[in-house]
């Protein structure tokens, strides 16, 4: 992009345009994952709808291929194209919460830490992710579950509107009134049918909920992993559990003897009064498996929760992921699990299970793009180091791990943790027999597939 470009878009735009010869380029390119190294064209900050409307015109009007990028959370780094434009919206964030309807409504760049902290100060919140430094809109998208999900369903059940940019540039509002039929394509699709600049979120009574983490020595896993397929999807709809493989972490809660050793575990999260419910006796069969190495709950603000990994796994480290749905976790897949966590390569490696059962299943599925209803768990293989020299080793394991683990799944992903690099076929996978539908929309929206840069479903 000449410079004469870069003129004629700071002049279309109220944000700022950012070249590659601008002061702050390399921090204005920086994403979560650290192993994602582009170089754009340019990035437009838009401040407004408005920006966003004009940076999608520029666009096409100078063919530029264009990505757009919220919190910057993606893991394959389809927020970025070398020598495009990355439309970003992190200037984007503010929250409007009224109490009275119980809904907040979002800016596009907003990240969970915004949503879960404006709620709380009504005793609200929607169920969105494990971290509060991840991007509302990218979460959404690709449907979203945390730690509510199995009270209050997936991010994406929680949405009831939202104000969209065209592919053509143009400004719609959606809702199951207004255009349902993108309102469903986005509530699971991806960013393939637009640019969200606004979300409208349905909330719910929580304040402070329950917090536990439970860890046995990785050599209970199958002990562990047996309890925990039968004792989770049983519990009341008010408890939530990920199981985890780790190596624990250098501080607290966790007492210095066991900082290092390579663990299974399961954080929890109890909703509900902790004080009424009687969270330790919730919670009293994580004695049964195994002796655990450590039990630790506290009540905690909702929003603390959220915030409790933000530390441990900060921006700019090396990221590599691929994930799978499970509707049961079978023996196979538990002596998978074993393996490689027994080999985990780095500190912060891991594997996640996270929920998706109680309120999601409740949804049924045709109501939205997210393709599996009958899911149980939502895993997640990451391998994940601070040092560029590891990232082909952290690689090789993620990938080893899921080549061993897909036979036993249920063949797709959440989309939010399918990698750049594992083919369209592991894209109509994901969205099942909604594929189609996906298309059909994706042709009325977007025919030329402007909109790419993404986990692609292209046009009919």
């Amino acid at each position: 992009m000449d410079s004469a470009t870069l003129d004629a878009l700071r002049e279309a735009l109220r944000g700022p345009v950012v070249g590659p010869r601008d002061p702050g380029y390399d921090e204005t390119r920086a994403i979560y994952n650290a192993m994602i190294d582009r170089r754009p064209a340019a990035f437009a900050r838009c401040v407004d709808a408005a920006d966003v409307m004009r940076t999608v015109t520029f666009a096409r009007e100078k063919d530029l291929e264009l990505a757009v990028r919220g919190g910057g959370h993606s893991g394959p780094g389809l927020c970025l194209v070398d020598g495009g434009l990355t439309l970003d919206l992190s200037l984007m964030r503010w929250v409007r919460v009224d109490p009275v309807t119980r809904t907040a409504q979002v800016g596009g760049g907003s990240v969970l830490g915004d949503l879960d902290h404006a709620g709380h100060g009504f005793g609200l919140a929607t169920p969105a992710g494990i971290m509060s430094t991840t991007g509302a809109g990218g979460l959404t998208l690709g449907g979203g579950h945390g730690y509510l999900t199995r009270r209050y369903g997936l991010t994406a059940d929680n949405l009831i509107g939202a104000d969209v940019v065209l592919a053509d540039g143009t400004f719609v509002t959606v809702s199951e009134d207004e255009r349902p039929d993108l309102f469903w394509a986005l509530r699971g699709g991806g960013g393939n049918f637009g640019v969200v600049t606004s979300f409208t979120y349905r909330l719910h009574p929580v304040n402070t909920v329950g917090v536990a983490i439970t860890v046995w020595p990785v050599e209970s896993t199958r002990e562990v992993l047996e309890w925990y397929r039968a004792f989770l999807p049983a519990a009341p709809r008010d408890v939530y559990g990920f199981f985890a493989l780790l190596c624990v972490p250098p501080g607290p809660p966790f007492p210095e003897e066991i900082h290092g050793r390579k663990v299974c575990g399961v954080v929890w999260c109890v909703t509900g009064d902790p004080a009424r419910q009687g969270l330790d006796e919730t919670l009293s069969a994580v004695r049964d498996p195994a002796p655990p190495l450590f039990h630790f709950t506290t009540p905690m603000p909702y929003p603390a929760l959220q915030t409790m990994f933000d530390g441990l796994i900060p921006t700019g480290l090396q990221w590599y992921w691929r994930g799978d749905f499970f509707d049961r976790i079978a023996d196979g897949a538990i002596d998978v699990h074993l393996k490689y966590g027994e080999n985990l390569p780095t500190p912060l490696s891991t594997m996640h299970l996270y929920p998706v059962d109680g309120a999601a299943h409740d949804v049924a599925p045709g109501d939205t793009a997210w393709a599996y209803r009958d899911a149980v768990w939502s895993g997640v293989i990451a391998g994940i180091d601070p040092d560029p020299a590891n990232a082909g080793l952290i690689r090789d394991w993620a990938v080893d791990y899921w080549n061993a683990l897909h036979p036993f799944s249920m063949g797709g992903a959440y989309v939010n943790f399918v990698g750049a690099d594992e083919g369209p076929e592991r894209i109509r996978a994901t969205y099942r027999d909604h594929y189609d539908r996906l298309r059909e929309i994706k042709h009325r929206y977007d025919p030329d597939n402007f909109l790419h840069a993404n986990q692609n479903i292209p046009p009919a």
